[in-house]
């Protein structure tokens, strides 16, 4: 019993250092309080708030209260009085050992040591804290009203301590991380931790956490939780975890699904302990379990893969158990399902995880999902009896059988045939196994050697397997898209990229692609063929822009050679001189795009790539376009100054520095934020895997939008401008004196040249748009390359040679 009132009077009298809050009330002092405790075990371990090490035996529990208080003058006049140690209550187990004052520049703590011997602690004495009566009465003037109690700790077995926390309280995860929790916990925060810490922190309360909901618990920005998958609703079937994000509208979003069917998961275990009994139940277990939960399991990547893993332990496991008809009709059924069309998203999510690995240069251990099954499908190829046989299943077609000298075989599957000859053998007799893929499309990414994933898979997939010698085989290929053109014919090498695998034409020649294509090849494996994008690169349109290239930059050279036997004349009239200017700047800008389109065009067709060069060219070429526009609308913002007087008071000079920021500075800013988002990703310039194209690529980064959007809004904005002008000039027809003649003549000219320059340009480019969006239409290719090309020799005729009173005699 006198343990148990040991620590009551402990309890009861620990917040006495109140009183001396009391007395500083009375004399009107107080400035602000603090009132906290904890209790720790151990002599080495240090408080946070206190500024000396605790000399304490180990057999003692230290409790704390901090006062934070102003009035340092005071409280150390009333501290001077007090001697230690100081019994409580004339209790001896319960004594004041210390009072400790540390100082700053506004406030001091004052920290109150209470020692109790463990032996005085009852097995219960966190319930006193929850149980503790209030209001509770220290004296007449001073009544705790609340005690708030988060955080308790306690001797764990390893002599250290655990603290835990009260209900509706947790340690936050930078705590639960850092000390370690003292469960496995799910969540980021934790209930308890192993340690006490030493920044003085406690438990906080759950109501503070930005995300607080009951699947994924509480926790701020950017902390992660974790679930078991069958937590969350629609997940009851599955096996494994759920990752979730804490995001700063307060929800938990940007969840990763590590989920696996059940079924599947007991099929992977099973998978390893594979014998001849257990195949075929085994196998038919697996077909079941794909084709009845086919819906799930094409949707998540996580079960794609875990079930070739199992086909991958299956054709293991053939390397000594031979695979009969029904056996190979259930694989069959079950890699049908895995490369059907409602799989193709969840293949691509794979397939960019390998393309992922291959850019980071992966190690030899790296392995592609993709690759793997179908390298399983050859294996378990190899392992099919001896006897003919045909199997038909939705998506996947089998043809095994004998042959001496020639074989023929025109298997045709969902509308889409490949043949398959081989015209001569060396006469023995051998067996032959063609499996044709529906979509295996879906599955194999269209990489070659190149790592380039330009090209398209434009014919069925083709497994060709024989236990005899075959060095010449012919494959027939029905077109898929007709509009691809450029076919390759390939083979899927496993070793490419340290063994994820890619086409490969190494030992296959294209013999003929008129209306199908026709390969040969040398060896056998799995087979299909490469097509690409229609590029309308045909001598027509080529001679069309050549020659009209021609044309604009001699037009442009003649324009700068006018411009230049003009000038003295020019600067007499500061709203002509202005004009001329930009007529200057914009005729530079097109004949410098030009060169170097030139160059581009020579970068493009060289034997050898070389991306660096063509990525530059591709660089100037849309800073100088952008310049040929940018420049325009600085003409039309100087027509509409000179009209309407909206910059009344610039200057020559303020109007030349406004033109030259707007005609080289805004298009320099927009090409260099263009290169520097999209060539890091080599989605910069067009390229496939046999060509490169110095231009801005669209269908991989849109990086011709850059090009495209700020060219036509500048066509909308003038033609805007051009329309204000003339209603405004049209209102104003009285012509004043000589000058304001003049000055009407040079504004006429601007109109006259905008008007005709401005639409052109804007259908140009318009035609433009139209090669992105149609482009296999050549009658918009034909004429984008006219107009294109013709630039130039527009700019001469009406923005230099109609001006005919500034022209010389």
């Amino acid at each position: 019993m006198r343990v148990g009132m040991a620590f009551l009077k402990a309890l009861g009298y620990m917040v006495v250092l109140l009183v001396i809050h009391s007395t500083l009330k009375n004399w009107g002092y107080r400035e602000s309080l603090n009132v906290f405790f904890e209790e720790l075990m151990g002599s080495t371990h240090t408080q946070a708030r206190v500024k000396r090490m605790a000399s304490i035996s180990t057999s003692d529990y230290v409790l704390q209260v901090v006062i934070n208080i102003s009035d340092v003058e005071r409280l150390q006049t009333m501290l001077g009085q007090l001697s230690y140690p100081s019994l409580i209550n004339s209790t001896p187990e319960v004594q004041i050992t210390g009072i400790n004052t540390t100082t700053d520049p506004v406030d001091i703590d004052l920290v109150l040591d209470l020692r109790i011997p463990v032996s005085s602690v009852p097995s219960n004495f966190t319930h006193l804290f929850r149980n503790f009566p209030l209001p509770y009465n220290i004296s007449q003037s001073l009544t705790i009203i609340d005690l708030n109690f988060t955080t308790w700790c306690s001797p764990n077995s390893t002599g250290g301590l655990q603290c835990e926390c009260e209900e509706q309280f947790a340690w936050s995860c930078d705590k639960c991380d850092i000390y370690g929790a003292c469960t496995n916990v799910t969540s980021p925060t934790c209930s308890c931790i192993n340690g006490l810490p030493s920044d003085g922190g406690f438990c906080e309360p759950i109501t503070s956490f930005l995300c607080n909901d009951t699947t994924f618990g509480v926790g701020n920005r950017s902390d992660t939780a974790k679930i078991p998958c069958e937590e969350e609703e629609g997940q009851e079937d599955k096996e494994g975890d759920i990752i979730a994000e804490c995001l700063q509208n307060g929800s938990w979003g940007n969840k990763q699904k590590n989920c696996i069917l059940r079924q599947v998961q007991e099929l992977l275990e099973q998978s390893q302990f594979l014998n001849s009994n257990l195949l075929p139940v085994f196998l038919d277990q697996l077909s079941n379990v794909t084709v009845n939960f086919t819906e799930e399991v094409v949707a998540s990547p996580l079960d794609i893969s875990a079930i070739v893993d199992i086909l991958n332990n299956v054709a293991n496991a053939s390397l000594t158990i031979p695979i009969n008809k029904d056996l190979m009709k259930d694989v069959l059924l079950t890699v049908g399902i895995l490369t059907s069309n409602e799989s193709r998203e969840s293949w691509n999510s794979l397939n960019a995880n390998d393309t992922r690995n291959i850019s980071e240069k992966s190690s030899p251990t790296a392995r592609s999902v993709s690759s793997t099954l179908l390298q399983s499908v050859e294996n378990i190829t190899k392992a099919l009896t001896n006897d003919s046989f045909n199997i038909d299943t939705p998506f996947i077609l089998l043809n095994k059988t004998t042959f001496t000298n020639t074989f023929n075989a025109d298997i045709e599957i969902l509308d889409s045939a490949v043949e398959t000859d081989i015209p001569e053998s060396d006469g023995e007799n051998k067996s032959i196994t063609v499996i044709t893929f529906a979509s295996m499309e879906n599955v194999l990414p269209a990489r070659d050697e190149n790592n380039s994933t330009s090209n398209f898979i434009n014919g069925r997939v083709v497994l060709v397997y024989s236990d005899g010698t075959v060095n010449n085989v012919s494959f027939t290929f029905d077109i898929l898209n007709d509009t691809l053109k450029k076919p390759q014919c390939v083979f899927w090498n496993f070793s490419l990229f340290d063994g994820l695998g890619g086409w490969d034409d190494e030992g296959c020649e294209l013999v003929d692609d008129n209306n199908t294509v026709t390969c040969n090849c040398n060896h056998l494996t799995s087979f299909s063929m490469l097509m690409s994008p229609f590029s309308p690169n045909d001598l027509v349109l080529e001679f069309i822009t050549y020659i009209g290239v021609g044309i604009s930059m001699a037009s442009l050279v003649i324009c700068l050679i006018i411009e230049a036997v003009i000038w003295r004349k020019i600067r007499k009239n500061n709203t002509s001189y202005l004009r001329h200017v930009s007529i200057v700047n914009i005729a530079v800008s097109l004949l410098i795009a030009n060169i170097w389109f030139i160059i581009g065009a020579a970068i493009s067709e060289a034997e050898k790539k070389d991306r660096s060069a063509c990525s530059a060219a591709t660089f100037f070429i849309h800073l100088f376009y952008l310049a040929l526009f940018f420049w325009m609308f600085a003409s039309a913002l100087l027509l509409l100054y000179r009209t309407v007087s909206v910059f009344e008071g610039l200057s020559k000079n303020s109007m030349l520095a406004i033109g030259f920021s707007l005609g080289y500075g805004a298009p320099l800013i927009i090409a260099i934020i263009t290169i520097a988002v999209t060539a890091p990703n080599k989605e910069y310039i067009r390229e496939t895997s046999t060509q490169l194209s110095c231009w801005l690529n669209f269908n991989d980064s849109k990086a011709l939008l850059a090009f495209v959007i700020p060219a036509l809004l500048i066509v909308a904005i003038n033609l805007i401008i051009l329309c204000v002008v003339i209603y405004k000039m049209l209102r104003r027809r009285a012509v004043g004196d000589a000058a304001q003649a003049a000055e009407r003549n040079v504004l006429v000219v601007i109109i006259r040249s905008l008007a005709v320059l401005t639409p052109f340009f804007g259908l140009t480019w318009g035609l433009g748009v139209g090669t992105m969006t149609n482009p296999h239409n050549k009658g918009i290719h034909g004429s984008f390359a006219f107009f294109n090309s013709l630039q130039g020799f527009f700019i001469l005729v009406f923005g230099t040679l109609l001006d005919k009173k500034e022209l010389p005699g």
